[in-house]
């Protein structure tokens, strides 16, 4: 990212310059720009199981009676009202909610 020395603003990549939207200042381009159609297309992982990077806690599983699930917390209801604790068996995959 780089800033205009006379406005201060952000200047945009144009062509071989960068160029300042507000006052019209130009730089040229050093080395580590990539345009859009250089880059290489990203490869995505999914990580299922015990690689999924959720915690993990021992509760029973009522569908298989695995102890162990993960978990993680939502806002459902307005602030003033206690998180829900979602679990997802590590197993079967099932979902359930305690509320407290």
């Amino acid at each position: 990212m780089e800033f205009c020395p006379k406005c201060k603003s952000m200047m945009m990549p144009a062509k071989k310059v960068y160029k300042c939207r507000k006052c019209g200042f130009e730089k040229e381009i050093k080395g580590g720009f990539v345009s859009k159609t250089e880059r290489d297309e990203r490869e995505v992982t999914v990580l299922e199981g015990r690689e999924m990077g959720m915690p993990t806690t021992r509760v029973k599983c009522e569908e298989c009676g695995n102890d162990t699930a993960y978990w993680w917390l939502r806002q459902l209801r307005s602030a003033d009202e206690s998180e829900v604790r979602f679990f997802r068996c590590t197993k079967c995959g099932k979902t359930w909610r305690e509320y407290n």
